[in-house]
C-alpha cells in the first residue's frame, strides 16, 4: 500500500482506470441496494447488511486462524507503527471465501482475476492504520514487481464484520469524512479519478481501536489479472 509521505510522479495505467473506473461506477449508481456518500472529491460507495451475522461470524473466525502481525510494502513506516493490527490471506480453494469474493465481483461487475485473494484484518484496543491510499505510486521500489501483476489498484471494497465499541472508524482523512463500522456493511471505493489517475482524496486511516476489536476483509482490484 501507499502511504502519505510517496505522492508525487507520473501514473501509469491511466486508461484502464478511467476505463473500469466508468464502467463499475455505472454499475454500482444503477443498483438500488448501493449508496453513494454524498463527498465529491472521491466516489465511494456503501451497501448495508452485504453480508448478514452468520456470515460475519465466519470470517471472524477465518481471520483469527490466519492473524500475523501486519506488514507493508514501505517496511520503514513499521518502525514507527504506522500499521499495528493484524491481517491474513484467506484460504481461496475454501468454498466459503470463494461465495464471499464472487459475490463482492458480482457487485463491482468485475472478473474475478482482477481481484487479489481477499483479506483479512483484525484490530485490538490501540491498533491502527495510519492513513495511507490503497494504489501504488510508481516511484516506489516494489512498483516493477507490481506493474507485472496486475498493475494499479483500481477499487477496493471493505466489509466490517462486527460493531465496534468505540473508535475503528474509517477515516477519509482528506475529505474529513468518517465511516463507523457497522456489522456487515460494505464500503466500496474508486482509487482514481473519472481521468483515471490515483485519486490522492482517497487516503483514509483505520482509526485506534478504543475499546472492543475490529474485523474487516478487504478486496484489492487491479486493472489487469493479478499473478
Amino acid at each position: 500500500m501507499t502511504t502519505a509521505k510517496h505522492r508525487s510522479a507520473p501514473f501509469p495505467d491511466q486508461q484502464p482506470l478511467a476505463r473500469i473506473g466508468k464502467a463499475v461506477m455505472a454499475r454500482l449508481d444503477s443498483n438500488p441496494h448501493v449508496h453513494r456518500l454524498p463527498v465529491d472529491q472521491a466516489h465511494i460507495y456503501a451497501v448495508g447488511a452485504f453480508l448478514d451475522e452468520t456470515e460475519c461470524d465466519a470470517l471472524v473466525t477465518q481471520i483469527d486462524h490466519v492473524a500475523q502481525p501486519s506488514t507493508l510494502f514501505a517496511e520503514d513506516d513499521l518502525k514507527a507503527g504506522y500499521r499495528t493490527s493484524y491481517s491474513g490471506n484467506l484460504d481461496p480453494s475454501d468454498p466459503f471465501v470463494q461465495m464471499v469474493t464472487r459475490r463482492i465481483d458480482d457487485l463491482l461487475g468485475l472478473r474475478s482475476e482482477l481481484g487479489e485473494t481477499l483479506q483479512g484484518q483484525r484490530y485490538l484496543p490501540g491498533q491502527q492504520y495510519k492513513q495511507h491510499c490503497d494504489w501504488f505510486h510508481p516511484s516506489q521500489p516494489h512498483w516493477k514487481h507490481e506493474s507485472t501483476h496486475g498493475g494499479q489498484r483500481c477499487w477496493t471494497a471493505m466489509a466490517y464484520l462486527n460493531d465496534v465499541e468505540e473508535g475503528g472508524e474509517t477515516h477519509f482523512t482528506h475529505i474529513g469524512m468518517k465511516v463507523t463500522p457497522q456489522k456487515g456493511a460494505l464500503v466500496i471505493w474508486n482509487n482514481a479519478t473519472p481521468e483515471g489517475v490515483p485519486n490522492e482524496q482517497t487516503m483514509h486511516a483505520a482509526m485506534p481501536v478504543i475499546k472492543g476489536f475490529k474485523h474487516v476483509v478487504t478486496r484489492w482490484y487491479r486493472v489487469r489479472p493479478w499473478k
